[in-house]
């Protein structure tokens, strides 16, 4: 009998508003090869996922061959595991659903995965990162203007009857509050992303007189935010403290609702984490179900930033079953 050949490595795709990132990642999770490209340059889908197509079989080809290849994963905004689609992404140039999942995996003859970003950050979180060896947890996805999530229980991302459980960055913190790009008003992630940071602070200085160092910042960003609280500066301080009021609170509702083992924080938000976090932690205890007071984990990623949704991707392929023009 023949002996069957076991692929030992997929690729991972991390499809972003700006840039588009890829790689090709081994089953130990070593990065072999890896590229970007701007998804800004492509408003068009078809030409988009051609693009794409072409691109993975070059990197393949100039690293041992496409037959090597066992399948590939995709992060992308509004992505759903269930269908292969992104579905009415707010964000993107292409506007209903897209099965992106489909269309590569017909150019390809690959097996192809897609989900969205808290989904696929929690696999990389379990396989590769903070959760390795948990059943139930939490994974918190922080990104400039948006905050997904992705619920693990028994072992198993819980991905909800229609494939959106864990979307709490859409769910309402502030009534009549800030404008979504959900179309909602009030969303977590209107306060809580970087946008939403940075918004709390141009907000404190218009309710205020206080002199602070964000007044003489030129295009205030999450950077020279940063840079304020280092030096002291009150408002951005305070910005910071609101911030993670609002979080805690969110956290509390879920960490009552779950019990899970931990809530794993990722991204952009942990830039503030050392200002951000005692509030945080201190909101959940006063706002958690009093027999889970002292019990929440709360912890910060400990994969890089550069390769960390790139290694969520590539386990995401090894979710996918395999499929290949190539056996």
């Amino acid at each position: 009998m023949e002996e069957m050949k076991i692929k030992t490595r997929v690729f991972g795709v991390d499809l972003a508003l700006d840039f588009t990132t890829y790689a090709i990642v081994d089953i130990r999770g070593t990065v072999i090869a890896k590229d970007s490209f701007a998804t800004t340059d492509y408003p068009d889908i078809s030409h988009f996922v051609a693009v794409l197509y072409e691109k993975i079989v070059q990197m393949a080809e100039a690293n041992g061959g496409l037959e090597k290849i066992r399948s590939v994963g995709i992060s992308a905004p509004s992505a759903n595991f269930k269908t292969g689609c992104i579905e009415n992404a707010s964000n993107l140039p292409w506007k209903g659903v897209v099965p992106l999942a489909a269309m590569l995996r017909d150019r390809l003859g690959l097996a192809v995965a897609v989900a969205n970003d808290g989904h696929v950050t929690a696999l990389g979180e379990h396989a590769f990162g903070s959760a390795h060896g948990m059943k139930d947890f939490i994974v918190m996805t922080f990104s400039q203007g948006g905050v997904g999530s992705c619920i693990f229980a028994n072992g198993q991302p819980h991905l909800g009857a229609d494939g959106f459980a864990g979307e709490i960055g859409h769910t309402c913190i502030v009534e009549n509050g800030r404008q979504c790009g959900c179309g909602h008003k009030g969303c977590l992630e209107t306060y809580v992303s970087i946008l939403g940071i940075v918004q709390t602070a141009r907000d404190l200085m218009a309710e205020s007189g206080e002199p602070s160092l964000l007044r003489s910042v030129d295009g205030l960003n999450i950077r020279s935010l940063v840079l304020c609280c280092q030096k002291g500066d009150a408002l951005a301080l305070e910005a910071v403290r609101r911030t993670g009021v609002i979080l805690g609170r969110a956290l509390a509702n879920y960490a009552s609702m779950l019990n899970s083992e931990a809530i794993i924080i990722t991204g952009d938000i942990l830039q503030v984490r050392q200002w951000l976090m005692p509030m945080v932690r201190q909101t959940i205890e006063e706002n958690v179900f009093h027999n889970l007071r002292g019990k929440v984990r709360l912890l910060s990623s400990i994969l890089d930033d550069e390769n960390r949704t790139l290694l969520g991707a590539s386990a995401l392929a090894w979710d996918v079953k395999e499929y290949s023009l190539f056996k």
